[in-house]
């Protein structure tokens, strides 16, 4: 039983020993004398067995834990058959942290590929939507594109103000009432031009183009004789100058 002691001791004094296993106890304790004769005390063993049962314990636990976030992380893995058994070693642990370490990095690889892929697709639309030849021309034309998009939305907001339109009308309900506003100009003008003629027939209103053009010209040139003949250059003094003559 003492040889059982003392190779105990001897691995908790052991440099592989964690630090703070080994604890000589400092009140009066029950020593048990070595084959050397020297002291060695053994009333801290039960205290750190125990401790060593626990963390055995919480290995499990542990490595249950890890096994449980690995399938999380990667489901594709199936259960290891020796998951089960009682011997749990730190390099059981080990591996299971470096394969999720490792998935992780992969994932971040993959996912800055993914967007490295998206990104330059994006590019690539935007440079066949905008006809732009280069990289280079990218910017240029966003910021072209972003000029004329604040305008045509400006000038949307103002003839949507201008009609008595709401807000969310769309751009089709805002040409639609541009068009039927100009249909009723149109007809305005023309029912204006028919009065101002004195017909409501348009080929009344060709006849009377045709009146005046057979009338104008011989009209024309007799006014101009009439301002050579009378040495004047004014229309009004004709009047004048013929009652003068008179």
């Amino acid at each position: 039983f003492l040889k059982v002691l003392s190779h105990i001791d001897s691995i908790l004094r052991s440099p592989r020993a964690p630090p703070l296993i080994y604890r000589r106890s400092k009140g009066p304790v029950q020593n048990y004398t070595k084959e050397n004769g020297q002291e060695c005390g053994f009333e801290h063993l039960p205290l750190t067995i125990e401790m060593w049962a626990d963390q055995l314990m919480a290995l499990k636990d542990l490595h249950r834990s890890l096994r449980k976030l690995s399938l999380e992380l990667m489901p594709w893995h199936t259960a290891d058959p020796q998951d089960n058994r009682e011997s749990i070693r730190v390099e059981d642990l080990q591996f299971i942290v470096d394969a999720i370490l490792e998935e992780i990095e992969n994932k971040e690889k993959n996912s800055q590929t993914q967007a490295l892929q998206t990104l330059s697709g994006i590019v690539s639309h935007f440079q066949k939507l905008f006809d732009v030849n280069s990289l280079n021309g990218v910017y240029p034309r966003m910021n072209e594109v972003y000029t004329k998009l604040g305008e045509m939305t400006n000038a949307m907001r103002n003839l949507q103000e201008l009609l008595e339109l709401d807000s969310s009308a769309p751009p089709t309900v805002v040409v639609d009432t541009v068009g039927k506003l100009c249909d009723i100009i149109n007809k305005k003008v023309s029912e204006q031009v028919q009065q101002l003629l004195g017909t409501q027939d348009i080929h009344s209103i060709i006849n009377k183009l045709e009146e005046h053009e057979r009338f104008f010209p011989p009209f024309q040139a007799l006014i101009q004789d009439l301002l050579c003949l009378l040495e004047i250059s004014n229309l009004d003094d004709i009047l004048p100058v013929v009652r003068n003559l008179k």
